[in-house]
């Protein structure tokens, strides 16, 4: 893969511009597929330019494919707390490992698609909105009830920062704290600690003023979250990456790593943020992070604990402005350290259903014939088995919309077989409203679906309380 093929632009800062459109859509709104090439060529200009002069930047030292990881240093070392990366590369890989990757005339890369045609048929935006419209107007898009809440929120109890060496006596549990909606933060048995997707503001939305509105309040402060190690950020949609969230992150873990995919690490570093990886599907890279800790017998000494990285497929979009669409790769990631491996599902739909009258059941007999993605089979296969999957259970009706791009509870019981986990926790719900079905129906239908699968309704495939914390 040439060196400008591994940049692409992230695209205007939708931050400053306040994007008219996007400032009062939901989130997902926004990632609607366009029908044809002419929306995508008006950006393919602009983006392969910025794209090919930043790898001439990267190129000019060096005739050799350069990738931005391999710049990195380690941090922060007069505090003794040091993060590196290797340069991610590529592992094993199914046939189809670059289909995803959309590219000009010239071969430059210009943004990404979904390879699969379980993402459904391309749709006209101006049709969708309207077909929206209409259905609102004839009572069948109702918004949902807020009125009466019942999502849990409670205080996590985080561990504390360990200065001391570890011994075999200590635990070997994989701890999992849900921050709300898609933010998980995870400790690892050896003390690794991942944040993945975290947005702490009231409005997932271009605007502090209109947009979605949480209905649930994060558990706690950022400050309250002990010292990162790395943080994960699946796509770029306002409902997973927020720059005033990722900036207080910043002022209190200066040493953390971000992972990203594809395309979007301009936009960290046009935030002022150079620790940061970006990373292709089915591309491995090794973090390995050095901590001071007392031994038993009072000496100093230096812990090193190393991550394998894993950034992978799924199936979705992303955009920050109405002219960015698909310009950044949206990803799923997997992170084993200590013994233990997470697979972050991040935001991914399953298999496009077409619309149907509302008492068909869309995994009934008549619609078997669906294709389903391949990609979470072959994360399973070659990149799995896992002790832990976080896997998106919300925000999907109306399904001729979203099903594409969203799972619900009955795709993700299937993910979740196919990416072999042996646990799961249900993420990308209960916090702010997207799409229209009840807030409190994704954790009622899981257990449905589980049920229907031949599994215990409960223990193995589970939801729990904004804060609370699981241990795998």
């Amino acid at each position: 893969m040439s060196g400008s093929s591994r940049h692409v632009s992230a695209g205007l800062r939708s931050d400053k511009l306040r994007s008219l459109f996007l400032s009062w859509t939901p989130s997902g709104l926004s990632v609607i597929r366009l029908k044809g090439a002419a929306c995508r060529s008006r950006w393919s200009s602009t983006c392969s330019a910025v794209a090919t002069n930043r790898a001439r930047l990267f190129l000019s030292a060096s005739s050799s494919p350069v990738h931005p990881s391999s710049l990195t240093k380690p941090f922060n070392t007069m505090a003794r707390h040091s993060t590196t990366v290797s340069k991610p590369t590529l592992g094993v890989v199914p046939e189809d490992a670059t289909d995803h990757h959309v590219r000009d005339a010239n071969g430059e890369l210009v943004g990404f698609q979904n390879p699969h045609p379980s993402a459904g048929v391309l749709r006209n935006v101006l049709q969708t909105v309207g077909k929206m419209f209409l259905s609102k107007l004839q009572g069948k898009m109702p918004a949902p009830d807020l009125s009466n809440v019942q999502v849990p929120v409670i205080k996590p109890r985080f561990l504390e920062e360990s200065t001391q060496a570890q011994t075999s006596n200590d635990t070997k549990a994989l701890r999992a704290t849900w921050l709300g909606h898609a933010c998980y933060y995870v400790e690892y048995p050896n003390g690794l600690r991942v944040l993945f997707d975290p947005v702490f503001e009231d409005r997932c939305a271009p605007s502090r003023f209109i947009g979605p509105k949480r209905y649930t309040q994060p558990p706690c402060t950022l400050a309250d979250i002990p010292k990162l190690d790395a943080i994960v950020i699946s796509h770029s949609h306002y409902d997973h990456l927020s720059e005033p969230t990722v900036r207080e992150l910043v002022k209190h873990n200066p040493e953390a790593h971000f992972f990203v995919g594809l395309g979007l690490a301009s936009w960290f570093r046009d935030t002022g943020i150079d620790k940061v990886t970006e990373m292709d599907w089915w591309e491995d890279a090794t973090l390995t992070v050095k901590k001071p800790v007392t031994t038993s017998d009072g000496n100093e000494t230096t812990q090193e604990i190393e991550a394998k990285v894993s950034c992978l497929p799924c199936q979705h979009s992303s955009a920050r402005t109405g002219w960015d669409k698909d310009t950044t790769l949206w990803c799923s990631f997997a992170v084993k350290s200590g013994g233990k491996s997470v697979w972050f599902g991040g935001d991914t739909g399953y298999r496009a259903v077409p619309e149907m009258p509302a008492e068909e059941d869309d995994y009934g007999p008549k619609y078997d014939s669906l294709p389903r993605c391949p990609h979470f089979k072959h994360i399973g296969e070659l990149r799995g088995p896992f002790d832990l999957g976080l896997i998106p259970i919300g925000a999907y009706r109306p399904r001729w919309m979203w099903s594409g791009l969203h799972s619900n509870p009955y795709d993700a019981v299937e993910i979740f077989k196919d990416t072999k986990c042996e646990k799961a926790m249900g993420i990308h719900w209960g916090t702010w409203v997207l799409t229209i079905e009840e807030v409190e129906e994704p954790p009622r239908l899981l257990k449905e679906a589980m049920k229907t699968s031949g599994m215990p309704e409960t223990g193995v495939f589970d939801t729990c309380a904004i804060g609370e914390t699981r241990e795998f």
